[in-house]
This record gives C-alpha cells, sequence and structure tokens, in this order.
C-alpha cells in the first residue's frame, strides 16, 4: 500500500506527556494524605496483649478491630496448654463510641500457663481474615494447643475461590465489553457468530462463577472444608449476609442480561430498517447500560469500595471503573475475535473503537487515581506494602497496554477499507451452480434418459455435497486474501499482543481486590505500636535472667517484669521457670534496684510468694527515672545461690 494513510490520534509526543501527567497526578495524589481508612479488617489490640505474663486469670478476652466485623459463636477460641477449650464460646460485641471490640468470657479455675487465642472473622469487605496469639497465666508454659495453620480464605477453598473471581471479572468483561463494541462501533457484527458466541460464553462465565463463589462463600469465610459448599444452611446464612445479598442480585440482572443478549442477537441482528433500527439501537444502549452498571455495582456494594472514608462517593467511582475496563478490556477481545474470526470488518469500526477505547483509558486513569489515593495514600505503602507494589505492577501494565495501544492505532490508520462480504453479494460460482442443476432434475440441462436411471436422492445429496466444497473452498480463499493483507496482520498482531497484557493486568487486578489494602496495613502497625507504646511507655518492662546456683535443679530462668516502670510507684511480678519451661519452686527471692549515675540503691525488694514459682510486690518505689540495674538473687537449696543482674531503662 503505496498511498499515504491519514493519521489519526494523538501524537507519540502527546501521549508520553499525558502519561507523565498522569504518573505526576497519581504519586502527588498519594502524598496528599487523608484521614483513616480502613478496607481488610485488622487487630489493632487485645486485652490480654499478645505474649502477656498475667498474674491471675481473666475474666474474658477482648479483641479490638480496625473496622467493623461480623463474628459468630466460636469466632474466637481460647485453649488451655493442654488444648482444652478454656473459653464459654459465646461471642459478645463490646464495642462503644465507635470502637470495635469483641470478647468472650473464660471458663473459672483456669491453671496457670500458656494459652492460644484464635479468631476468625469477615471483615467489612466481604473477605475472611484471622489471626492467633498467646498470653500465659503465671508464667509460661509448653502447650499441646494446635491453631490451624491455614489462614482463612486459603487451602484448596481460596484457589476454587480466587478462581472463581477472576472468572467472574473475566465474563463481566466479555459480556459487557463484546456488547459494547457491536452496539458502538460495529453494527454488522451482531450479526457475526463468533462474536455472538464470544458474548454468549461471557454471560455463561459470569453466571457459573458466581454460582460457584454463592456456593463457595460458606467454606471459604468458615471451616474452609469445601464439602460445607453443599450445606444448605449455611448458603442459607450466606443469602443474609451483604455479600450473599449482592451474588443474588447478580444472579436476578443476569436473568436481565440473558434477555438483551436475545434481542441483540436476535430481532437486533435481523432488522434491517435503519429507522427501526437506530431506535432499537438506542434502546438496547440503555437497557444494556443499566444493567452493565447494576452488575458491576454488585462489587461495589460488597466490597473495598464499600467501606472506609467517602463510600458514597466510592462506590459509583467503582462502577464507573469497572465499566471502562470492561469496554476497553472487553472490546479488545471483541476486535480481536472479528480481526482473527470475521470474514471483514470496516476500517470505520476499528477507528470508533479505537476512540472509545482511549476514552475508556481516560476514565480508567481519573477513577484509578481516586482509588489508588483511596486505598494507598501515602509513599511508604505504595512501596513498603503487597497492595502498594501490586498496585505500581497494575501501573505499569496499563502504561505497557497504553504502549501497544497506540501501535494499534498507527496500523487502524493504515487500514484499508475492506467491502463488506454478504451471501447477496457474492459472485456466482460455477460449482456451486452445476451442483444446483443436478439437484434439479426439472431443469433444463436434465438428460430425460439419465433421468430414469438415477436415483434422485441420490443425486440430490451429492449435489449437496458439491456446494458444501464450493463453499469452504470459498471461504479458505476468502481467508486467504484476509490474511495476505499485511495492514491487517499487523493491526492483529498487535490486538493479540493488547489481549496478552491484558489478561495479566486482569489477574494482577483480581488478587488487588483480595488483597489487604496498603493504608489499612500500615493503620494496623501504628496501632499496635502505639498500643505497645500506651504499655511499655519508657523503654523494657520485662527481662529474663538465666541463672545458674551450681547444685542440684539449680539451673533455671527468672521472668521478671515491671509495669508501668516509671518513677514513682510500680507493680513487680517475678517467675522462675525450668529449663523444660515448667514453674519451678525455691525457698527464696530477692530483688535489688541500683542507679550507680546518682549513687542511690541498692534499693531492696522482697516479693511474696503467690503461687509454684510466681512472686510478686506491690507499690515498688523507683525514685527517679534513670538507667537502673536489677539484681535478683535465687536460692535453690539451703547453700546454693546465685546473683544475677541486668540494666533496665526506667522512665
Amino acid at each position: 500500500m503505496t498511498a499515504t494513510a491519514p493519521r489519526f490520534g494523538p501524537s507519540p509526543l502527546r501521549l508520553l506527556l499525558a502519561a507523565i501527567v498522569l504518573l505526576g497526578t497519581l504519586f502527588g495524589a498519594l502524598l496528599a494524605g487523608a484521614s483513616p481508612a480502613s478496607a481488610h479488617a485488622a487487630l489493632t489490640g487485645s486485652n490480654p496483649k499478645d505474649g502477656a505474663v498475667v498474674a491471675t486469670a481473666p475474666k474474658d478476652v477482648t479483641l479490638t478491630f480496625s473496622e467493623q466485623v461480623a463474628m459468630g459463636n466460636d469466632s474466637i477460641r481460647v485453649l488451655e496448654p493442654s488444648g482444652k477449650r478454656a473459653d464459654k464460646a459465646a461471642v459478645r460485641d463490646l464495642g462503644t463510641g465507635g470502637k470495635v471490640i469483641y470478647g468472650v468470657d473464660l471458663l473459672p479455675g483456669l491453671p496457670d500457663g500458656t494459652y492460644t487465642v484464635a479468631w476468625q472473622a469477615v471483615s467489612a469487605d466481604s473477605h475472611p481474615v484471622s489471626g492467633a496469639f498467646t498470653f500465659s497465666i503465671g508464667a509460661p508454659s509448653k502447650t499441646t494447643a494446635v491453631v490451624p495453620d491455614q489462614k482463612a480464605g486459603g487451602g484448596v477453598v481460596g484457589v476454587l475461590y480466587d478462581i472463581a473471581r477472576y472468572a467472574s471479572y473475566a465474563g463481566f468483561v466479555l459480556l459487557t465489553g463484546g456488547a459494547a463494541f457491536v452496539l458502538a462501533c460495529w453494527q454488522r457484527g451482531a450479526s457475526v457468530r463468533p462474536l455472538q458466541r464470544l458474548v454468549v460464553r461471557g454471560w455463561v462465565t459470569l453466571t457459573a462463577a458466581t454460582l460457584a463463589t454463592l456456593l463457595l462463600r460458606t467454606p471459604y469465610t468458615g471451616s474452609g472444608k469445601l464439602a460445607d459448599a453443599f450445606d444448605l444452611g449455611g448458603l442459607q446464612d450466606v443469602l443474609q449476609t451483604k455479600t450473599g445479598a449482592a451474588l443474588s442480585s447478580r444472579l436476578m440482572l443476569l436473568g436481565a442480561a440473558a434477555l438483551f443478549i436475545a434481542v441483540l442477537f436476535g430481532a437486533y441482528a435481523k432488522r434491517e430498517d435503519e429507522g427501526e433500527k437506530k431506535d432499537l439501537t438506542f434502546g438496547l444502549a440503555v437497557g444494556g447500560a443499566v444493567v452493565a452498571a447494576g452488575i458491576a455495582a454488585t462489587w461495589a456494594l460488597s466490597e473495598h469500595a464499600s467501606t472506609g472514608i467517602q463510600p458514597g462517593l466510592a462506590m459509583p467511582v467503582d462502577v464507573t471503573h469497572l465499566l471502562a475496563v470492561a469496554t476497553w478490556l472487553g472490546g479488545l477481545a471483541a476486535l480481536l475475535t472479528a480481526l482473527y474470526r470475521a470474514p471483514s470488518i470496516e476500517r470505520a469500526a476499528v477507528r470508533r473503537f479505537s476512540t472509545v477505547a482511549f476514552g475508556s483509558v481516560v476514565v480508567l486513569a481519573a477513577t484509578g487515581i481516586y482509588q489508588s489515593w483511596r486505598q494507598v495514600g501515602s509513599w511508604s505503602a505504595l512501596t513498603g506494602t503487597w497492595y502498594g507494589q501490586l498496585l505500581l505492577i497494575k501501573v505499569g501494565l496499563v502504561l505497557v497496554l497504553v504502549s501497544v495501544a497506540w501501535i494499534s492505532r498507527r496500523w487502524t490508520a493504515q487500514l484499508a477499507e475492506t467491502a463488506e462480504v454478504t451471501e447477496a453479494g457474492e459472485e456466482a460460482d460455477p460449482v456451486a451452480e452445476e451442483a444446483a442443476d443436478e439437484a434439479d432434475p426439472g431443469g433444463e440441462e436434465a438428460d430425460p434418459g439419465a433421468e430414469d436411471a438415477a436415483d434422485p436422492e441420490r443425486a440430490a445429496q451429492l449435489a449437496r455435497q458439491k456446494a458444501a466444497v464450493a463453499t469452504a473452498q470459498k471461504k479458505k480463499a476468502r481467508d486467504k486474501a484476509r490474511d495476505a493483507d499485511p495492514v491487517r496482520s499487523g493491526l492483529r498482531r498487535s490486538v493479540l499482543a493488547e489481549a496478552g497484557i491484558a489478561v495479566v493486568l486482569l489477574a494482577v487486578t483480581t488478587i488487588l481486590t483480595s488483597t489487604e489494602p496498603g493504608r489499612t496495613e500500615e493503620e494496623a502497625a501504628n496501632a499496635s505500636g502505639s498500643q505497645a507504646a500506651a504499655t511499655v511507655p519508657n523503654g523494657p518492662t520485662e527481662i529474663k535472667l538465666p541463672f545458674d546456683t551450681g547444685g542440684k535443679n539449680g539451673k533455671g530462668t527468672v521472668r521478671l517484669s515491671l509495669d508501668p516502670a516509671t518513677s514513682g510507684a510500680n507493680v513487680m511480678h517475678v517467675w522462675i521457670y525450668s529449663p523444660d519451661l515448667k514453674p519451678m519452686d525455691v525457698p527464696e527471692v530477692k530483688v535489688s534496684f541500683t542507679l550507680k549515675a546518682k549513687q542511690i540503691g541498692p534499693l531492696p525488694i522482697t516479693p511474696d510468694r503467690v503461687a509454684t514459682g510466681h512472686w510478686s510486690a506491690d507499690a515498688v518505689q523507683i525514685p527517679m527515672p534513670g538507667d537502673w540495674q536489677v539484681q535478683v538473687t535465687v536460692r535453690t537449696s539451703d547453700i546454693d545461690q546465685t546473683t544475677t543482674d541486668e540494666n533496665i531503662k526506667i522512665g
């Protein structure tokens, strides 16, 4: 093709400048900051805290979360060192003043030792969260409590659930984008069988994946056992949740989408009157947009967009984002199908899609900036969290996809106008005519003598076979001529590359929707740090000192805690346990505090024995802050004793 083709779309320089502005705006927005927002719920505190050693058994165990969660009985399990249940199973909502706190009462008369707390909940964005920690009563001990090493939403069920999520997004993209491509770019495509199959497969995929997600929801957020997917009681419970309502609504909307597909590929494809077809196009576009937006809203109303700050704005932005993704990537799949499977496609249709795709990218960028700011919010979260790193990968993929799309736009500008091929416009084929003549015994060329000898049914069968061969030969010649067009082949290759990147992009997006947002992860870490700082305001409050008196059973470890480790009155606890972590009883324990820098001390403290291996002292007076030397003297027999020491900072 020697003629210089006109250029369509922005120049490379304009695209480069747009990308720079987009990235600058994105990262500038990330640094702007905002009030806290959450998505996945995170455990921000507990009482007793993780690793704490308490003198006496608490009445209950409480957990504090960063956002609202759904919990049922057995969502919090407290296990004794022996592995027996130590709680009453009934979970209580203790939240007040906007705080999200849940607790479970403990059984009376619990023995000393290390207890394991395992919890599982469903966050407001529909994702399961779980965790475990330990605390000790009296002194630490060995424990036989077994906590599932599989996190909530993991295992085989988690893999199947993630596959169903990916299939749902892929089906939505093909269904919505394919239909939009037909209505907005290539109305003749409504009668092209490969395009029809693409859209129908999108509908089937989305419907099947939604049903699978609904069935897998019970084991995904609960037991993790695949067999529970068919638990009718669990399914009934799921339908009463926000996620269950969204999934059931999606199934109803897919019923309306089936009617839309039937009209699009039925009455619309066969309509020839331009005026009637224009009216029907408008009606289908409006109805299809409403159904597509409704399906997109089933994600927005039940996942990340429905929690955190500005949900009233975040949800419509999320719907718009999903529709832009579907229009772009689904239209890309439809274009690829037309280029490879359809006899021909007009340059005007490809140009129209190029314009639609560019508009979708603009919408995608604008909504993506807002979503990134809302879910990340800081440079540290962008580079230091898994969510932020995935987001950077997604941005990189989008930029690569836009670059390849620009190459496709250049091929589009050079695409030769292809004549529309229809059955009515094809030239008469001699082989087909000969077959038709043989199929008509009453024709002018029929041999009267042969008519008596030949079998009419056999003649008709031969004629049909010849006609089929002729049609296949014509199709092969058409495909060969189509593939010989270098411009069309170049466009097919670039669009195929776009589609491959789009598949990876869709996978990264699916992972993002199930990953704890960077802002939430940082909030949880900061909240945990703040809690630790509030509990331990000035340096360490706990020390461990190994000792060996040299006599029989003279080896062990001293664990000393000082609360709150400030000048003034403090509470001191001392635990002594043997090398196998069992409480160890000794005849005598003494403690002294010395501030050498001020020549104060030693200040002797004689703690009282509370239980086997446990001593305590109230109102331990520390006159001033500083680096104090703590000396612990342990006597294991009448003649065997030793003194160990360590410095701690007291504020």
